[in-house]
């Protein structure tokens, strides 16, 4: 067939019309995704969070999720002076007993170390001696407020001096004067009593005479003193962590016990009755479609707080969610399998058991190891409003603002916790789905 000129200049027309066409879509989608990105920066308010933003309060943060500070606090009422880990009452030195960085007496005497003194005398005095800047001295009480004496020149950015408050923060401690209290911190690197408190006779025991101690028949007093140490409370963060996996396995179990049934009731294969597939699928539609936050929010109302809520908020999210794949699974099933089977003279149940089930079951154990492992994670979220898990203990420490190590110990935890679950499904994967395929 021969293309005439008219033919011709037709076809370049189109040619040109469709270039155009994609010119001006490809142009058009830089535009749309510009025009949304400005439009988040202003709906978020990017330039008043970059204003509000304290970086000093961030450096702060992350210091105190790897290190602890020492409080060596006078009360300016009755002059009494206590140590203490953290200010807690569980890390407190016994009386008249301090570290080694602090001399208690007629006068209290805190080395901060590189040449930073803080002395607490009498009458409720205090003095700070910072090398390179000089002498800070303060008097506090009830009638005048904190009386605060300054070397001459300009004030730093690292002390804020007001008539009922004195902050000194340097690079070794931070020294507080309120009306009522005197409080020195020092900072160290580590998670002090991690392994034992202050009232245990293994504190401050090497790892070497530790092991010496139990080879010689103290392993269950130093595992006793470990376990139920009560700063880092090692018996409950345990407890825990099997509650937080246990929520998850419930639930993901649960869910595919249930979902298993009534995923027949939606396959079209194996539901001649439409309404009922129809019915079936919107039930899965509905529970699949509300969050598991929501169900869990929900059940808390009705059975109050505690793990079994949380595992049933699970197991219902799940069933929703393994109905419509396990549904799914079951409409691409090869029906001959189920036909030789159907001519052995078997029933539908058996059917269903050698002909079909068998071919399902490699997704059906994929899918459901896969969700196991992401509602370990999600337990530590639900566990949290529902007060059950690692996620209360999480959220607990997060709200005192603190203890971010112990913020920092629950999070390697969570980590460690899913890495594990990780690698149980994985295996248990393929021990199962490889299995399965192979006909053992």
């Amino acid at each position: 067939m021969t293309m005439t000129a008219t033919d011709a200049d037709h076809l370049k027309i189109e040619a040109t019309r469709i270039f155009s066409r994609k010119r001006m879509v490809s142009c058009g989608i830089p535009l749309i995704v510009l025009a949304y990105l400005t439009y988040i920066f202003f709906a978020f308010d990017v330039p008043g969070l970059a204003k509000r933003f304290e970086i000093d309060n961030a450096r702060a943060l992350v210091a105190d999720s790897y290190s602890y500070k020492t409080h060596v606090s006078r009360d300016n009422r009755t002059g009494d002076v206590s140590v203490s880990i953290e200010g807690e009452r569980k890390g407190t030195y016994a009386a008249g007993t301090s570290p080694e960085w602090v001399a208690l007496g007629a006068e209290t005497v805190i080395d901060l170390g590189k040449g930073h003194v803080v002395t607490y005398g009498a009458d409720n005095f205090v003095s700070y001696d910072i090398p390179g800047y000089g002498m800070i001295t303060a008097q506090p009480s009830r009638a005048k407020g904190v009386q605060a004496e300054l070397p001459q020149g300009d004030v730093p950015e690292w002390i804020n001096s007001s008539k009922n408050r004195l902050t000194v923060t340097t690079e070794e401690g931070r020294l507080t004067v309120t009306r009522n209290r005197t409080e020195t911190f020092r900072y160290f690197i580590g998670w002090e009593l991690f392994w034992f408190t202050l009232d245990s006779p293994y504190h401050g025991m090497g790892p070497v005479e530790v092991m010496n101690r139990a080879l010689s028949g103290e392993a269950a007093e130093i595992w006793s003193d470990f376990w139920n140490n009560k700063m880092w409370r090692h018996a409950d963060v345990a407890w825990a962590i099997f509650e937080t996996i246990l929520m998850a396995f419930l639930g993901t179990m649960g869910a595919a016990m249930v979902a298993l049934p009534l995923a027949f009731l939606a396959a079209k294969n194996f539901s001649p009755f439409t309404v009922v597939r129809q019915i079936t699928r919107r039930f899965f539609d509905f529970f699949r479609g509300v969050d598991a936050l929501i169900w869990t929010i929900v059940l808390s109302r009705a059975f109050g707080p505690g793990p079994l809520t949380g595992a049933l908020a699970i197991l219902i999210t799940d069933t929703g969610s393994f109905g419509k794949m396990f549904s799914e699974a079951l409409e691409n099933v090869d029906e001959k399998q189920i036909e030789g089977i159907q001519s052995t003279g078997a029933k539908p149940l058996q059917r269903y058991r050698f002909g079909v089930i068998p071919q399902v079951t490699p997704v059906l154990l994929s899918q459901i190891l896969y969700y196991l492992e992401s509602n370990t994670r999600s337990a530590t979220i639900i566990g949290a409003i529902t007060g059950g898990g690692i996620g209360l203990l999480l959220t607990q420490a997060m709200i005192t603002q603190k203890d971010w190590e112990e913020v920092s110990y629950y999070i390697v935890l969570i980590i460690l916790m899913v890495m594990a679950m990780d690698w149980f499904s994985g295996w248990l994967r393929r021990r199962l789905i490889a299995s399965d395929e192979s006909g053992h």
